[in-house]
């Protein structure tokens, strides 16, 4: 009589596996630190670090590949790394490809987050910066040297929305061999291709925060790094594996879930937003309102260009000069419908004041400390609009 085996261990050990033959439209939400081997002939098999073997749960399962083959399709590429967040991602690339004495520049209108890593974090690892003038192509020339090692792009351009000709400045990038680093959060892989920006031109490698887009629900946090060059990519997969990046698979469920709807919100917020910019433009209290698809707004003609297709949730206002700090804190403060908060490509509005000051070396051609971003939802037009209206009408002069 053979010997029962405790309940734990019976448990842990069971010998039942699922019969083959599953197919359903999720994909399946596979969970694991240990990940087992046949034996141990297979278990020393050399398995190369190419982002795609099973060694350890830490190193991807057979969910978080999915959702990075189905991000590279999206942008356009080949191979994709993902990250615990936009920033993480953001780390990732500069981490990887900079070393003591080389060089990187970032636009003026750079990702937040990527300017403090730039100025505050990597001159540690002796690795200097400059910052340039993304609407300024020959003086973005100039700046390029033989220290430059990566330079950060971004269309459009934080908080202010500058849209750059990206095609010029990749370009420029190209002839010097720099290696050129998009944070495509924005496009999305929907408003334009970035390894297609012009026939045989495109980025080397394209960032994304899927906390925003890809996911679509606010409850996500998550990046991705997308190339087409395999050696570009193993530098890449080198950093990410000792960085010791990795995500929750759950978290990656959440992802993949939001990943069918993600072009139908992104047109839908899209046109709601580009409604009410056209709108915030024809108002009394408003300086200008900020929007690559708005003509007069920085960089409209290369947006046009490029991405009339496409142009996403953000638009910032600029308020008239008798509207101080207070009054425009006091004007989102009486907005119902706009939560007050980062991030954006949610389900709710969000509106946001800004005091520019801070975080431009280069400065602004308009009052830089009565700026809003606002970033649209899924809630009606209508509404939004009819809330913005009321929220006016407390504005008042200081």
């Amino acid at each position: 009589m053979s010997r029962q085996r405790a309940i734990a261990t019976e448990q842990i050990h069971h010998a039942y596996r699922a019969p083959e033959g599953w197919e359903a439209v999720p994909v399946g939400v596979y969970k694991a630190s240990t990940v087992l081997f046949k034996n141990t002939a297979d278990l020393h098999k050399p398995r190369p670090r190419d982002g795609l073997s099973y060694r350890y749960g830490l190193h991807g399962t057979p969910t978080s590949y999915t959702l990075a083959t189905r991000i590279a399709s999206l942008e356009g590429g080949t191979h994709c790394l993902l990250t615990p967040s936009g920033l993480s991602a953001v780390t990732l690339v500069s981490m990887a490809l900079l070393r003591p004495g080389d060089e990187v520049l970032v636009p003026d209108n750079v990702y937040g987050q990527n300017r403090y890593l730039t100025e505050s974090w990597l001159p540690q690892f002796g690795i200097t910066h400059r910052v340039y003038d993304p609407l300024d192509l020959a003086g973005f020339k100039t700046l390029l040297s033989e220290k430059t090692r990566l330079v950060w792009l971004e269309a459009a351009g934080s908080i202010t929305l500058e849209f750059p000709d990206l095609v010029a400045l990749v370009q420029a990038c190209r002839e010097r061999g720099i290696v050129c680093a998009l944070d495509n959060t924005w496009g999305a892989g929907v408003a334009f291709k970035p390894f297609e920006l012009a026939p045989g031109l495109g980025v080397d490698i394209s960032m994304q925060a899927l906390t925003k887009y890809p996911s679509g629900g606010a409850d996500v946090l998550m990046g991705s790094v997308v190339t087409r060059d395999a050696a570009l990519h193993e530098r890449l997969n080198h950093a990410h594996e000792h960085l010791g990046y990795g995500l929750g698979q759950n978290d990656v469920e959440l992802v993949l879930r939001g990943l069918p709807s993600l072009e139908l919100r992104y047109r839908a917020q899209d046109a709601c937003t580009r409604a009410l910019a056209a709108w915030m433009a024809q108002r009394p209290e408003v300086a200008r309102v900020l929007h690559p698809a708005l003509p007069g707004s920085p960089g409209h003609e290369h947006w046009q260009a490029l991405s009339a297709e496409g142009a996403a949730c953000l638009f910032s206002v600029v308020f008239q000069p008798e509207y101080g700090s207070a009054e425009v804190d006091a004007f989102v403060d009486a907005l119902q419908l706009f939560g007050i908060g980062y991030s954006w490509a949610g389900p709710m509005s969000l509106a946001v004041p800004y005091d520019m000051r801070r975080s431009r070396n280069l400065g602004l051609p308009y009052p830089a400390e009565r700026i809003v971003r606002f970033a649209i939802g899924l809630e009606a037009e209508a509404d939004l609009r009819a809330d913005l209206a009321l929220a006016l009408s407390v504005l008042r002069p200081r």
